[in-house]
């Protein structure tokens, strides 16, 4: 199936749309329902709004064959690293409670008073207030989801990317 420009801009702004509608739900949970988000949370918002940024900039653009590679490279890689917290993040969920590691101090005290890559190994290694289930869908737990809509849209860009390219505008 080959993707014109418009197509392509069009399922780039449905991504970054997809994006935004995905982060404005968790800043409602979170100033609306007080579900204060973990450090591991905070990191897949940044996933979210790297992908976003980069379909976003992609719609924007309308490039060419080898620009298209290079956004759906750059989206992939968001949503793999996103998926990648996700997955650190269920599997603190999924730890038995004595196994569970201590919480730590809050990401905000974490990057005043540690350098940013010691802070960020701190919040990778895990804390305990990660491993707390606090909100569910269908069974599922917020990171759950996440890694669904990570593998969804991380698939989804690199399947737009290597579409070959149409001279038919719709």
């Amino acid at each position: 199936m080959n993707i014109s420009s418009q197509h392509y801009r069009l399922i780039n702004g449905a991504f970054a749309l997809a994006c935004a509608v995905l982060l404005g739900y968790a800043y409602y949970l979170q100033f609306s329902q007080y579900l204060d988000p973990c450090p591991l949370c905070i990191f897949q918002r940044l996933a979210f709004m790297a992908f976003g940024a980069f379909a976003l900039l992609a719609a924007l653009h309308s490039p060419q064959a080898t620009g298209r590679k290079i956004y759906g490279a750059l989206q992939f890689a968001s949503a793999a690293a996103g998926a990648a917290i996700a997955g650190r993040h269920i599997w603190l969920q999924s730890l038995p409670p004595d196994e569970v590691p201590e919480c730590g101090p809050g990401l905000d005290f974490m990057l005043e008073t540690l350098p940013l890559f010691d802070a960020m190994r701190e919040a990778f290694t895990g804390s305990g207030e990660c491993a707390q289930v606090s909100w569910t869908f269908w069974g599922l737990s917020m990171p759950w989801w996440t890694l669904v809509w990570y593998v969804g849209l991380g698939l989804a860009a690199i399947w737009v990317a290597t579409r070959p390219l149409s001279n038919r505008n719709f």
